[in-house]
């Protein structure tokens, strides 16, 4: 059985109809100067959530191609962020 890849990031658009887009940060150290260095990614997952807003912290999984590009699926929504009065 393939291990599933999984994946938290933050959503950073939802103006699709079922597709979020979701921003996921990685921490490496550089190969010759150690420093660590932030690289981020964005990847389109399926979204099935109603209320999912830009800034919702979110787990996603890798899943067979649902289109060109979906290759991902939101599963489980870790964080709301709040809303601003």
């Amino acid at each position: 059985m393939a291990k599933t890849n999984e994946k938290i990031g933050i959503i950073k658009s939802v103006k699709m109809q079922k597709t979020a887009v979701v921003l996921v940060e990685t921490v490496s150290p550089h190969p010759v100067y150690k420093k660590l260095v932030k690289k981020t990614k964005k990847f389109k997952a399926e979204n099935t959530f109603e209320d999912l807003k830009v800034g919702d912290l979110v787990k996603i999984i890798s899943t067979k191609p649902i289109s060109k590009e979906k290759n991902w699926k939101i599963v489980d929504v870790l964080k709301h962020v709040a809303e601003k009065k």
